[in-house]
Protein backbone atom coordinates (compact mmCIF):
# COMPACT_ATOMS: atom_id res chain seq x y z
CA UNK A 1 0.00 0.00 0.00
CA UNK A 2 2.72 2.02 1.03
CA UNK A 3 4.94 1.69 -2.11
CA UNK A 4 1.14 2.18 -4.21
CA UNK A 5 1.15 5.41 -2.18
CA UNK A 6 4.90 5.87 -3.14
CA UNK A 7 4.27 4.93 -6.98
CA UNK A 8 1.22 7.24 -7.05
CA UNK A 9 3.05 10.33 -5.79
CA UNK A 10 5.95 10.19 -8.17
CA UNK A 11 3.76 9.98 -10.95
CA UNK A 12 2.07 13.13 -9.93
CA UNK A 13 5.23 14.79 -8.80
CA UNK A 14 7.57 14.10 -11.91
CA UNK A 15 5.03 15.82 -14.40
CA UNK A 16 4.58 18.82 -12.03
CA UNK A 17 8.81 18.95 -12.44
CA UNK A 18 8.67 18.51 -16.28
CA UNK A 19 5.86 21.33 -16.72
CA UNK A 20 8.02 23.70 -14.23
CA UNK A 21 11.02 23.42 -16.72
CA UNK A 22 8.83 23.68 -19.77
CA UNK A 23 7.93 26.96 -18.68
CA UNK A 24 11.14 28.01 -17.74
CA UNK A 25 12.60 27.25 -21.11
CA UNK A 26 9.75 28.90 -23.06
CA UNK A 27 10.03 31.93 -20.50
CA UNK A 28 13.86 31.53 -21.19
CA UNK A 29 14.08 31.31 -25.17
CA UNK A 30 11.25 34.21 -25.26
CA UNK A 31 13.69 36.74 -23.46
CA UNK A 32 16.84 35.22 -25.97
CA UNK A 33 14.21 35.83 -28.84
CA UNK A 34 13.67 39.12 -27.30
CA UNK A 35 17.75 40.59 -26.57
CA UNK A 36 18.18 38.92 -30.87
CA UNK A 37 15.29 40.85 -31.75
CA UNK A 38 16.87 44.03 -29.62
CA UNK A 39 20.22 43.75 -30.73
CA UNK A 40 19.22 43.83 -34.82
CA UNK A 41 16.98 46.95 -34.11
CA UNK A 42 19.81 48.63 -32.43
CA UNK A 43 22.26 47.49 -34.68
CA UNK A 44 19.85 49.06 -37.61
CA UNK A 45 19.57 52.04 -36.46
CA UNK A 46 23.34 52.50 -35.51
CA UNK A 47 23.85 52.02 -38.91
CA UNK A 48 21.24 53.98 -40.38
CA UNK A 49 22.27 57.08 -37.77
CA UNK A 50 25.71 56.71 -38.97
CA UNK A 51 24.75 57.27 -43.08
CA UNK A 52 22.53 60.07 -41.98
CA UNK A 53 24.41 61.60 -39.53
CA UNK A 54 28.18 61.83 -41.98
CA UNK A 55 29.35 65.44 -42.12
CA UNK A 56 29.20 65.95 -46.24
CA UNK A 57 25.46 65.40 -45.71
CA UNK A 58 24.93 67.75 -42.87
CA UNK A 59 27.65 70.49 -44.12
CA UNK A 60 28.26 70.04 -47.75
CA UNK A 61 31.32 71.53 -48.26
CA UNK A 62 31.02 74.02 -51.35
CA UNK A 63 27.99 75.64 -49.16
CA UNK A 64 30.03 76.11 -46.27
CA UNK A 65 32.93 77.99 -48.84
CA UNK A 66 29.82 80.49 -50.42
CA UNK A 67 28.81 81.54 -46.81
CA UNK A 68 32.45 82.37 -45.91
CA UNK A 69 32.66 84.05 -49.06
CA UNK A 70 29.36 85.68 -49.53
CA UNK A 71 30.13 89.77 -47.65
CA UNK A 72 27.03 91.63 -49.36
CA UNK A 73 24.02 91.61 -50.73
CA UNK A 74 25.28 90.91 -54.05
CA UNK A 75 27.02 87.79 -53.40
CA UNK A 76 23.84 86.29 -51.60
CA UNK A 77 22.49 84.67 -55.25
CA UNK A 78 25.67 82.67 -55.26
CA UNK A 79 25.06 80.96 -51.91
CA UNK A 80 20.99 80.55 -53.01
CA UNK A 81 22.14 78.24 -56.29
CA UNK A 82 24.94 76.47 -54.11
CA UNK A 83 22.08 75.77 -50.90
CA UNK A 84 19.72 74.82 -54.00
CA UNK A 85 22.16 72.71 -55.57
CA UNK A 86 22.29 70.94 -52.10
CA UNK A 87 18.67 71.60 -50.69
CA UNK A 88 18.08 67.94 -48.98
CA UNK A 89 20.85 69.40 -46.22
CA UNK A 90 20.07 71.07 -43.13
CA UNK A 91 22.61 73.32 -43.79
CA UNK A 92 20.96 74.67 -46.89
CA UNK A 93 17.42 74.65 -45.62
CA UNK A 94 18.54 77.14 -42.90
CA UNK A 95 20.98 79.19 -45.82
CA UNK A 96 17.23 79.14 -47.75
CA UNK A 97 15.41 80.16 -44.40
CA UNK A 98 17.79 83.02 -43.63
CA UNK A 99 17.73 84.60 -47.53
CA UNK A 100 13.85 84.13 -47.70
CA UNK A 101 13.85 86.48 -44.78
CA UNK A 102 16.61 89.09 -45.74
CA UNK A 103 13.65 91.60 -46.23
CA UNK A 104 12.77 91.34 -42.68
CA UNK A 105 14.27 93.08 -39.64
CA UNK A 106 17.40 90.66 -38.47
CA UNK A 107 15.47 90.62 -35.34
CA UNK A 108 12.53 88.60 -37.07
CA UNK A 109 14.92 87.03 -39.51
CA UNK A 110 16.61 84.93 -36.71
CA UNK A 111 13.88 84.46 -34.69
CA UNK A 112 12.28 82.15 -37.91
CA UNK A 113 16.02 80.80 -38.60
CA UNK A 114 16.48 79.31 -34.99
CA UNK A 115 12.55 77.84 -35.21
CA UNK A 116 13.64 76.12 -38.16
CA UNK A 117 17.19 75.24 -36.62
CA UNK A 118 14.92 73.69 -33.83
CA UNK A 119 12.82 71.54 -36.81
CA UNK A 120 16.34 70.18 -38.60
CA UNK A 121 17.83 69.29 -35.19
CA UNK A 122 15.12 67.13 -34.33
CA UNK A 123 15.59 65.62 -37.12
CA UNK A 124 18.57 64.73 -37.18
CA UNK A 125 18.26 63.23 -33.61
CA UNK A 126 15.72 60.70 -35.10
CA UNK A 127 15.71 57.30 -34.14
CA UNK A 128 18.35 58.33 -31.39
CA UNK A 129 15.65 57.78 -28.84
CA UNK A 130 15.32 53.78 -29.65
CA UNK A 131 18.87 53.80 -29.31
CA UNK A 132 18.29 55.69 -25.74
CA UNK A 133 15.23 53.53 -25.01
CA UNK A 134 17.39 49.88 -26.17
CA UNK A 135 20.27 51.18 -23.41
CA UNK A 136 17.81 50.67 -20.67
CA UNK A 137 15.82 47.61 -21.41
CA UNK A 138 18.54 45.20 -23.02
CA UNK A 139 20.15 44.77 -19.32
CA UNK A 140 16.72 44.46 -17.85
CA UNK A 141 15.97 41.79 -20.35
CA UNK A 142 18.82 39.95 -19.49
CA UNK A 143 18.34 39.86 -16.03
CA UNK A 144 15.05 38.70 -16.33
CA UNK A 145 16.91 36.20 -18.16
CA UNK A 146 19.22 35.20 -15.35
CA UNK A 147 16.54 35.14 -12.75
CA UNK A 148 14.24 33.10 -14.78
CA UNK A 149 17.02 30.45 -14.96
CA UNK A 150 18.05 31.22 -11.20
CA UNK A 151 14.42 30.16 -10.59
CA UNK A 152 14.42 26.86 -12.33
CA UNK A 153 17.84 25.85 -10.78
CA UNK A 154 16.46 26.53 -7.21
CA UNK A 155 13.45 24.84 -8.09
CA UNK A 156 15.85 21.81 -9.25
CA UNK A 157 17.44 21.89 -6.02
CA UNK A 158 15.12 21.81 -3.60
CA UNK A 159 13.89 18.57 -5.33
CA UNK A 160 17.23 17.12 -4.10
CA UNK A 161 18.41 16.17 -7.66
CA UNK A 162 20.93 18.62 -8.78
CA UNK A 163 24.86 18.06 -8.58
CA UNK A 164 27.21 20.76 -8.33
CA UNK A 165 28.88 20.22 -11.96
CA UNK A 166 24.82 20.34 -13.02
CA UNK A 167 24.35 23.49 -10.75
CA UNK A 168 27.47 25.56 -12.45
CA UNK A 169 26.50 24.36 -15.60
CA UNK A 170 23.07 26.03 -15.01
CA UNK A 171 24.27 29.56 -13.03
CA UNK A 172 26.35 29.70 -16.39
CA UNK A 173 23.41 29.48 -18.63
CA UNK A 174 21.79 31.98 -16.55
CA UNK A 175 24.05 34.10 -16.69
CA UNK A 176 24.40 34.50 -20.34
CA UNK A 177 21.13 36.49 -20.86
CA UNK A 178 22.78 39.37 -18.72
CA UNK A 179 25.96 39.30 -20.75
CA UNK A 180 23.81 39.14 -23.57
CA UNK A 181 21.98 42.29 -22.40
CA UNK A 182 25.34 44.00 -21.86
CA UNK A 183 26.54 43.48 -24.90
CA UNK A 184 23.65 45.31 -26.57
CA UNK A 185 23.37 48.00 -24.16
CA UNK A 186 26.93 49.02 -24.10
CA UNK A 187 27.29 49.48 -27.85
CA UNK A 188 24.17 51.24 -27.97
CA UNK A 189 24.84 53.29 -25.30
CA UNK A 190 28.37 54.46 -26.79
CA UNK A 191 26.85 54.96 -30.10
CA UNK A 192 23.90 57.18 -28.77
CA UNK A 193 26.70 59.33 -26.78
CA UNK A 194 28.63 60.17 -29.74
CA UNK A 195 25.59 60.67 -32.39
CA UNK A 196 24.51 63.50 -29.68
CA UNK A 197 27.94 64.78 -29.75
CA UNK A 198 28.15 64.86 -33.07
CA UNK A 199 24.70 66.49 -33.39
CA UNK A 200 25.26 69.04 -31.41
CA UNK A 201 28.73 69.98 -32.81
CA UNK A 202 26.90 70.24 -36.17
CA UNK A 203 24.22 72.69 -34.71
CA UNK A 204 27.09 74.79 -33.53
CA UNK A 205 28.87 74.92 -36.37
CA UNK A 206 25.75 75.84 -38.55
CA UNK A 207 25.13 78.38 -36.07
CA UNK A 208 28.59 80.00 -36.36
CA UNK A 209 28.45 80.10 -40.00
CA UNK A 210 24.65 81.38 -40.20
CA UNK A 211 25.44 83.89 -37.79
CA UNK A 212 28.70 85.52 -39.41
CA UNK A 213 26.27 85.03 -42.76
CA UNK A 214 23.24 87.40 -41.34
CA UNK A 215 25.92 89.93 -39.72
CA UNK A 216 27.68 90.73 -43.07
CA UNK A 217 24.01 90.92 -44.72
CA UNK A 218 22.39 93.32 -41.97
CA UNK A 219 26.24 95.81 -41.38
CA UNK A 220 23.92 98.44 -40.02
CA UNK A 221 22.46 96.45 -37.18
CA UNK A 222 23.08 96.71 -33.78
CA UNK A 223 22.42 93.56 -32.86
CA UNK A 224 19.02 93.85 -33.09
Amino acid sequence: MVSTCRGSFLTIESPARLITGFRSNIVHTLILILLGLTSVISLTFIIERGWALRRGIILPTPLLDSLDHCHTRADVNTVLRFAQQHQNTPLARLTTTAIEHLEWAKADNVEALQTRARHEVSKMERGLIVLEIITGIAPLLGLVGTVVGLIDIFSTMASGETEATAFAQGISTALWATLSGLSIAIPSLITWSIYNKRIETYGIEMETHLDVFLRRQYPNSNGN
